[in-house]
This record gives structure tokens, sequence and C-alpha cells, in this order.
């Protein structure tokens, strides 16, 4: 397992577009982008766009439910490859499939430029109350609804119990005992880290600012407000930014091999993920088996129990399907029906987003060799429990990520001061959205 995961030279943007575990699974699909469905033989023929590895059984499983529906499943390419498709059919009215593969961030991005239909009058909201309370607020606007969840990424704390034993480290509870054993750590041993700051990461800067409580973005129609020189954002980016500059914690890239290497080795300690790091982790630093445990991430004030996500994705119909009630059909079995939704947790080992999956003891209660046989999963599914409904993303996020990696990144490298980031990046984010005609507030 591990070895496959070199031989294919795993990248971080590969693993958080497959959806967390499912690089466990085969090759990736394979196939050429394939326009939207159509009719032959009596059937109803869809096309599905999705970069899922070994999707297919769980295709055949929806066909042989709905014999009058076929399915072509296609690989348009992997997050923005698909995007940047969808985004030219989209605009030449012709081309984009019934079904796409999307991550929750870029939902509001295509709805903005009305490329995904409003699958509510096809029963979407029936299933309301099946899916975590915050993934549904993620696809759904009132009653409109615009995109089924299908899989999540709520975070918490990775950390090497070897190394927390060794020196005398505790399981830090709030943001600012995790500096304090940083600054332990490093006065025992200064090449060891508590952590690693990957600055070029707006998905896991993100997901650091959704728990602190920040709210950058609400979006109404063609109105959006942008608040992100907000407190909360300030004293995120100066926490970071003082461990940073006392050089407590490292400013390596992520996802590269050296980045493996340091956890494998525990020259890094801890890792804030997200529920599919676990196997992502198990993955890439196999020799440190048995040493890492999962912990609820640090909390801004002590007591507190707030948690956010970083990844995950949904299934979406496009405003280009003609056969828009089947595609609904479709998009909804493959997010809600038990034996495909199962079988993602144990093959393609996505993080659900169902609340009789989350619940499972089967699931839950899993234990985990590779964490000492600790349940991990019940970790995950807590924060997914505690994940606050109204953060809100950007109809412009992938812009937003690329100014956060470049923000950051000056910061890490001493060009920028990291107290200035969260006004750069108001600054910049909004002159971007008024020039591509958003009123900003």
């Amino acid at each position: 397992m591990n070895g496959e995961l070199r031989r294919r030279g795993l990248t971080r943007g590969d693993f958080l577009r497959l959806g967390g575990g499912a690089v466990m699974g085969a090759s990736v699909l394979g196939g050429l982008a394939g326009c939207g469905g159509g009719s032959s033989g009596g059937k109803t023929e869809l096309t599905l766009w999705a970069w899922l590895p070994d999707f297919q059984e769980q295709v055949d499983m929806f066909e042989k439910a709905h014999p009058n529906i076929k399915v072509k499943l296609v690989n348009a390419g992997q997050g923005a490859d698909e995007y940047q498709k969808l985004r030219t059919a989209l605009k030449a009215g012709s081309g984009a499939p019934d079904v796409v593969h999307m991550e929750f961030q870029f939902v509001p991005t295509f709805r903005q430029i009305e490329g995904l239909a409003d699958i509510s009058e096809y029963g979407a909201n029936d299933l309301k109350g099946d899916y975590a309370e915050w993934t549904w607020e993620q696809v759904s606007d009132g009653d409109a609804v615009f995109a089924m969840p299908w899989d999540s990424g709520p975070m918490g704390l990775l950390y090497r119990k070897d190394v927390f034993d060794e020196f005398g480290l505790r399981v830090p509870e709030t943001w600012e005992q995790f500096a304090q054993q940083a600054e332990k750590l490093k006065q025992a041993s200064p090449e060891t880290f508590l952590a690693d700051f990957t600055p070029e990461d707006g998905g896991w800067i993100t997901g650091l600012m959704w728990q602190a409580g920040a709210r950058p973005f609400s979006v109404d129609g063609t109105t959006v407000s942008i608040d992100l020189d907000s407190p909360e954002f300030r004293r995120l980016s100066e926490f970071w930014g003082d461990l940073v500059e006392r050089d407590l914690i490292a400013t390596k890239p992520g996802f590269t091999n050296d980045w493996y290497r340091s956890f494998a080795k525990g020259t890094y300690a801890t890792w804030p993920t997200a529920a599919w790091g676990p196997v992502f982790l198990e993955g890439v630093a196999g020799e440190s088996k048995g040493k890492w445990r999962a912990a609820p991430l640090p909390q801004w004030e002590s007591g507190a129990q707030a948690s956010s996500n970083w990844g995950g994705s949904t299934l979406a119909v496009t405003t280009q399907s003609e056969y828009p009630e089947e595609a609904a059909t479709l998009a909804k079995w493959l997010t809600n029906a038990p034996e495909p939704t199962k079988l993602y947790t144990t093959k393609q080992f996505l993080f659900p987003v169902l609340n009789e999956l989350l619940e499972s003891p089967d699931f839950k209660n899993l234990k985990n060799d590779f964490y000492g046989g600790q349940a991990v999963n019940s970790v995950f599914v807590e924060a997914s429990n505690r994940v606050d409904t109204g953060f809100e993303f950007s109809p412009f996020q992938d812009y937003v990520y690329t100014q956060m990696g470049e923000q950051f990144g000056d910061a890490a490298g001493g060009s920028v001061e990291f107290a200035d980031v969260p006004a750069n990046l108001q600054e910049k984010v909004s002159g971007f959205a008024k020039q591509q005609g958003f009123k900003v507030q």
C-alpha cells in the first residue's frame, strides 16, 4: 500500500480531490470529457463526470436498481482540470455532463454562473435530515438544493504519542497550550517541531479560519460581504506568525516526499488535519505505525468544542442536463442509498456525511493498528458533529486560495508581516470581486 502511493507520485491535490482515502483504492479512472445524456432503446442515458477511483462498481449498482437509466462514467480531470472543462461547456451552451463531481467550496462559484440546477423539485429536501447538518448548509440556499453532499473532512489533530511521551508533552486542548508545547519541544529537541505551517495551502488555512470563528464571506446574489480582516482571522494569523518567527514550527511545503518523511521520522510531532488525514498518513508514513494518535483540534477558548472542515465533495446536476429528474435521482442515490455509501467508507475510504453511517458502531468504533488500536473515526465523527453551520465560501474561492498562499508564503519568508496578511487579503479579494462585477459590502 505504501509503495503504491510512492509509485504513483501522489500530490496534495491528488489526495484532496480524490476525496480522502480514495487513493487507497486503485488507479484513477481514465477517459475523455463527455457531454450530457441522451436516450437510446427506451433507456435514459446520463453522463456523470467524477474522478473517484474504482467508482464504476457503485455506478453499476445504480444501473441495477434503475434499469431504465444508463450512466456513462467519465473522468474529465481532477478538480481544477474538470472545473475548467465544465466552465468551457457551460459558456459554449453544450458539452456539460448531467451530473458532476464538485468540491464543497466550488458550489457557490458554479451557482453564480447558473451552472447548477436546483434539484429541490425532485425530492432532494426529503433527504435533508439524513445528512450532517453543516454539509446540507453547504449545498442549499433556503429550500433550494444545488448539490448532494458526498464526503467530508471535519478537522482534528493527529499527534506522535512516542514523541509526546519522550519529551513529556501534553496533548493541547487549547491553541495557547499548543504554543506552550511547541516551545517546550523546541527547547528539548531543537531539530523536532510540533508542527509544520504549510503557507501555500489555502484550504488548510480556511479550515483553521472556520474553526477560529471567522466568517469571511456572505453572498446574496451578486452582493458579497467580505470580512477577511476580522479579529478572528487576525488572531489566527498572528498566532501562527508568532510560532514561525520564534522558529517553534517548520514552514516547509506540504505534500512532498520530504514532508512525508518528516512525519515518518517524527520530525513533525502533530498534524492539524481533516478526517481523510488518518488514512493518508498511514499510506505515506507507514514506518511510524503504532506511534500516532488522534485528538480534537485545540480550541481558542478553554472548554469550547468548535470544529471545522477541510475537503470533501458533492454530486451536482448541471443546468445543461436534458433529464434533470433522472440526473437528480442519480445524484441522490449515489450519495444516500445504503449499499454504495457504505462501500465508499471501506473501498475508497471516504469520510461519510450521512448521520446513519457517522453513528454506525462498525464505522465509529473501528480500531486502527496504525493509531495504536485507537478508534480514530470516533474523534472525527465528534468533530463533524461540532462543525459550525454558518460558514460560507465565496463565488471566487480559487482566487481566494491563491491569494492566501501568496500572502502567507511571503509572510513565512519574511517579506510580509503576518499581522498584515488579513488586511492585504481584504484589499486584494475585495478589488478582485469588484472587477468581476460583484457589489462588495
